[in-house]
């Protein structure tokens, strides 16, 4: 073999390990990040919502809250009295009574009765007794104000529980409460809020399995839906503080280990959310370690990095909003601002 023969068969090998080196680089540069081996995956977190709310995509009914009891601030109320002759009412026959639904239209429908041992009202129970009853429907929420057909459904329902019981409502006039409604979802539609930051890849993607990874360094734990995660709330069976998401696709694919994210993100529905808990910090902060952690970049919805003054901005503004809430007695995480913003 000659010299020139045998430079261009050395010549040919380190090209030809220059591919194979090359090759080997790009498929682990483009393998999404991987979890370590570590204790092992928190169980699913239950995501309550509260009986009854019709705004959110869930309407999930595990670790009960205390009942919602009426309130004329965002209710339509109808007092049901009973004959003045009559004894008092068996919860068995006003659980019988009920209509089928708890619903009209897109408006949630209550009927609570006051116990008499209890000296409280409550949604009725078999073995209590009830001397007066009400009933109820919510004047707004987010699919918008009561309006005249939902009224009228209402009355409907209403007089055909209180004709069961032998019992005389006492409607409210319905041009006043269609009045209310459309001013307290005006009142809703502007002082509704929900954020969201986004998290996205620098240069390696990431597992499924490595965001849960990451997320659960901040605290949070498996949703009930795939590609969700939540961070709970102190109180049992308080809305999450913070979701977080990504493509549930590549959550559900059969090698979940090859599924390629490059980008999640954090929500916060503020008023759901007591004040007291920090809840936009605590996304700020819970973003900004996990791209520290994940080699990320924490960014807007149109993929624009957020300067720390950029969050001051947002955090200043949300005070603004919670004193407002405040003063409409619909304090962000109370239980009226978790029924009118659902």
């Amino acid at each position: 073999m000659s010299n020139f023969q045998l430079g261009l068969f050395v010549l040919g090998g380190l090209v030809l390990l220059g591919l194979l080196v090359h090759s080997a680089w790009s498929a682990r540069a483009n393998t999404p990040r991987q979890a370590q081996d570590t204790a092992p995956a928190a169980e699913p977190q239950s995501e309550p919502v509260f009986e009854e709310t019709s705004f959110g995509s869930l309407e999930l009914h595990v670790h009960p809250l205390r009942r919602l009891h009426i309130d004329p601030l965002i209710d339509a109320v109808a007092p049901i009295n009973l004959d003045p002759l009559a004894e008092e009412v068996a919860g068995e026959a006003a659980l019988a009574a009920l209509p089928s639904t708890r619903r009209v239209g897109t408006k949630p429908f209550s009927i609570e009765g006051f116990n008499s041992d209890l000296q409280e009202w409550e949604a009725p129970v078999a073995g209590a007794r009830y001397s007066v009853f009400q009933a109820g429907v919510q004047l707004a929420n987010r699919t918008g104000a009561l309006n005249d057909i939902e009224y009228s459904e209402f009355v409907v329902k209403t007089q055909a529980f209180a004709d069961a019981l032998g019992a005389t409502p006492e409607f409210p006039e319905m041009r006043h409460e269609v009045a209310r409604a459309r001013e307290l979802d005006n009142f809703a539609s502007a002082h509704d809020a929900q954020l969201g930051l986004n998290l996205r890849a620098k240069h390696a993607s990431w597992s499924p399995g490595y965001v849960h990874q990451m997320a659960a360094q901040q605290g949070f734990v498996p949703g009930q839906l795939p590609g969700r995660m939540v961070l709970p709330a102190a109180q049992e069976g308080a809305p999450p503080l913070l979701s977080l998401t990504f493509d549930k696709q590549a959550a559900l694919a059969e090698d979940p280990a090859q599924s390629a994210i490059r980008e999640l993100s954090l929500h916060l529905d503020v008023p759901q959310v007591d004040r007291a808990e920090h809840p936009f910090a605590r996304m700020c902060q819970a973003a900004q370690a996990m791209a520290q952690s994940m080699d990320g970049v924490v960014t807007d919805d149109n993929g624009q990095p957020l300067a720390s003054q950029a969050l001051e901005g947002i955090a200043h503004e949300l005070q603004r909003l919670y004193d407002m809430l405040d003063e409409r007695d619909v304090a962000a995480g109370s239980a009226l601002a978790r029924r009118l913003f659902s």
